[in-house]
């Protein structure tokens, strides 16, 4: 007599089957989580109980309609690839931020929401060893944590220095779990840096910006260490100097940015439009075409005409708006976002691209 237990067609599909955007349908939240007074945790499964396979510090691009108008969004995985049957993302709210706002003022458990995924090379590369230095700055913790989740629940051998900085305590995401990762995590050390102790004046530790001689002290063996960094620009921009001046190599400097980009482009004087030459771009799939003049990236015209193309940093990092370029030349500057052997297969970002020619795009 068989006396396994009986499984059910999700229990089934749970074991067997990755959920895949381009097959399966919408996600279902599961759970949504205050983490802080202005982020909160938001966690989706599959509707057929599909398991999850993505890397620690990729992402999702949601496919979202915000008053009859559709938004995409990427938002950096927070949880463990090792928990299969879901995954979350942490978002914090936005003054004034269309999305952001949104989703924590609407979103609630058992709505559905369309997602693309899993994105992204934000991950630990494999030659990189056991040695990290996981630095974020305000929400971008999101990636970093996932990467520190998988590592904790693994019980791999850990060499990590978690260093998490934010506008005051209260602002600290993930603050008590942290916490409780570092008593039973062996080889993590953590630190925390607000930047005032605004509301809560017996904070036992430093405050203050990241440094050159701050990051000195804390982490005294960086050059040693693979860096990953997560954070807005400016907090960006000051680790990255820092961890160069400390002789962290280049390759070992591994950074992700989702800032809120601005599309809309300087109005051309009219001299100046009257200059430029203008371009004919033709998307094919969606039978449009408008004029971009070779001042402009096709991205931020392609938005102001209203044809569809998904996109979240605007500024050739993420690689969501990537395309397909049937015909015609650009002009390409982009920061990490494709990849040389995507260039050569002939995809461009039309976020950071300007025409040289007239251009046919798939899509």
């Amino acid at each position: 007599m068989d006396t396994r237990s009986p499984q059910t067609p999700l229990a089934r599909a749970a074991l067997h089957d990755v959920w895949n955007p381009e097959e399966d349908d919408a996600l279902v939240c599961l759970d949504v989580q205050q983490e802080t007074h202005d982020v909160k945790t938001f966690t989706f499964a599959s509707h057929e109980g599909k398991r999850f396979a993505f890397k620690a510090g990729q992402y999702f691009l949601f496919d979202l309609e915000h008053n009859g108008e559709a938004e995409n969004r990427c938002y950096s995985i927070s949880s463990s690839p090792h928990r299969t049957n879901a995954f979350s993302v942490t978002v914090k709210r936005v003054p004034g931020g269309k999305i952001s706002n949104w989703l924590h003022d609407t979103l609630v458990p058992g709505a559905s929401v369309k997602a693309n995924g899993p994105l992204g090379h934000f991950v630990r590369p494999e030659t990189s060893g056991r040695q990290l230095l996981l630095l974020s700055g305000g929400s971008g913790i999101t990636p970093v944590m996932s990467i520190l989740r998988e590592i904790a629940d693994s019980c791999e051998p850990a060499d990590v220095v978690f260093m998490h900085a934010g506008r005051t305590p209260r602002d600290l995401i993930f603050r008590d779990e942290l916490a409780c990762i570092a008593r039973r995590l062996k080889g993590l050390r953590l630190h925390f840096l607000p930047e005032t102790v605004a509301g809560e004046p017996s904070w036992p530790g430093l405050t203050g910006r990241i440094s050159k001689d701050y990051i000195r002290l804390a982490v005294p063996d960086i050059a040693d260490r693979t860096v990953m960094c997560c954070g807005p620009a400016p907090f960006m921009a000051a680790a990255r100097t820092i961890a160069a001046e400390l002789g962290v190599a280049a390759s070992n400097y591994l950074e992700e940015s989702f800032d809120a980009a601005v599309i809309d482009e300087a109005e051309i004087p009219a001299v100046q439009e009257a200059a430029a030459r203008i371009f004919q771009v033709t998307f094919s799939k969606q039978a449009r075409s408008i004029e971009v003049t070779g001042d402009q990236s096709v991205l931020s015209c392609a938005k102001k005409s209203g044809v569809r193309i998904p996109s979240s940093c605007a500024n050739g990092v993420c690689g969501t708006c990537k395309s397909k370029l049937t015909s015609g030349t650009v002009d390409m500057n982009h920061n990490g976002g494709i990849r040389q052997r995507e260039i050569d297969a002939g995809f461009f970002l039309p976020c950071c691209s300007k025409p040289l020619s007239d251009l046919v795009i798939g899509r």
